[in-house]
């Protein structure tokens, strides 16, 4: 099906941090599986929101390429253009490397991640859970995005790496300022690059078993820098989806009905709770992107060479062609895109040190604070204004004040 010429819609506004699902249902109606859209500064773009189209453009690499040097807007894209951090140019890490090389530096993060020992993995999730419980438990009320989702994946992310257990503090403020895109932005930023060096310095002089002295220890030859920038990456993409995903978890727990049981027990819902947000609230709703290699067709639309595509993932989740019933529970189902597709997917282990870290976090929570409950009404909850990624400001609870644990955990 061929669909007219309409008019692009701006990918910004309310309407994306109020009812995304909505805005995305209306989107298709109107111009089908792939829409025109406009970012800011109306620069063009293509939103792909069905479930099939967006899994040809990431089962197609060569087509689709990852390589933002073939954008045919950089002439119309300002130096102080706002999206500049999310669509780069000439970057050297991971994201914007293409063909053999991306996969041997693909096989070189998987591979460093993959010798994680789940059982470290989980006992450091639940000693930083402690800690940041036992400032909380005490009060009994807090919100839980600031004072835990925010904190936890990003201090266990820095001892995986190999970072020393004093400097996390100071790594969690640089990562949350950096994501905040405010004033320390930027000072965020250079602090997280100045730490990754001496880090990597470190690890060069002195080996340990952690990721970052198996990323330098690799034999593809990637330079300190480009392994430095992999790190980055992955501590900025390990991040803060895991805490929007911790958040949009509990969020769900405390407010939906299905998972009323969950906080008097049963360890299973968590698990429901968490794989239900990838479907219906997922913590990455859009991403930048991918570029035409040469004019082609898509969803009944003309891409021309050098075209940015923008992969729709919330949207491609609710694809009635994939889920007819939008209310019914997905169960274990995750053939859902929350994580991508293709070459350029998230890693495998990456995913599983994210869920390990949810999940413990979730866990933990619920295991010291048994009768948590949602301190506000559900509808006053609100989300931060990104078309990008998907969390709440924030999530007040209540619940009754209990003893710190004081490290005996």
């Amino acid at each position: 099906m061929t669909h007219p010429a309409s008019a692009p819609v701006p990918l910004s506004g309310p309407r994306f941090h109020t009812e995304p699902l909505e805005l995305y249902r209306r989107i298709r109606r109107e111009h089908g599986a792939v829409a025109p859209v406009l970012l800011d500064g109306d620069v063009p773009a293509w939103l792909v929101l069905g479930y099939r189209e967006l899994h040809q453009v990431t089962s197609d690499p060569v087509l689709f390429s990852r390589d933002s040097d073939l954008w045919n807007q950089w002439d119309a894209v300002p130096a102080d253009w706002p999206l500049l951090p999310m669509i780069g140019r000439k970057q050297p890490s991971i994201l914007y490397t293409v063909g053999e090389r991306h996969r041997e530096r693909a096989g070189v993060v998987s591979g460093a991640l993959e010798a994680v020992d789940p059982f470290v993995l989980r006992q450091l999730a639940e000693r930083y859970a402690d800690e940041l419980i036992d400032a909380l438990c005490g009060k009994g009320a807090c919100d839980l995005i600031a004072e835990y989702a925010m904190l936890l994946p990003v201090r266990v992310l820095a001892a995986l790496y190999g970072f020393a257990d004093e400097q996390g503090p100071g790594l969690v403020t640089a990562m949350n300022d950096m994501i905040n895109g405010g004033a320390g932005a930027l000072e965020g930023q250079r602090h997280l690059a100045e730490s990754m060096g001496a880090l990597l310095a470190a690890k060069a002089a002195s080996p340990g078993d952690d990721v970052a002295s198996r990323m330098l220890g690799n034999t593809a030859g990637f330079t300190v820098e480009e392994v430095a920038q992999d790190l980055m990456v992955m501590m900025a993409a390990g991040h803060q989806p895991t805490a929007d995903w911790i958040g949009n978890s509990l969020r769900l727990m405390l407010t939906d009905d299905r998972f009323a049981a969950s906080l008097s027990g049963g360890r299973h819902s968590v698990g429901e709770a968490m794989n239900e947000v990838l479907w219906e609230d997922t913590p990455t709703q859009n991403v930048a992107g991918r570029w035409a290699s040469r004019d082609t067709r898509l969803g009944g639309r003309r891409i021309e060479q050098g075209d940015l595509l923008l992969l729709g993932l919330a949207a491609a989740n609710a694809d009635p062609h994939v889920r007819a019933d939008s209310g019914a529970f997905t169960g274990g189902n995750n053939a859902h895109l929350s994580f991508g597709h293709g070459e350029h997917r998230c890693p495998f282990p990456a995913q599983e040190v994210a869920e390990t870290i949810a999940r413990t976090g979730i866990e933990v929570l619920l295991d010291r604070l048994p009768d948590v409950d949602l301190a506000v009404p559900e509808d006053s909850l609100t989300r931060r204004p990104s078309p990008w990624l998907r969390g709440l400001t924030a999530l007040p609870v209540t619940y009754t004040p209990t003893p710190a644990l004081g490290g005996l955990s």
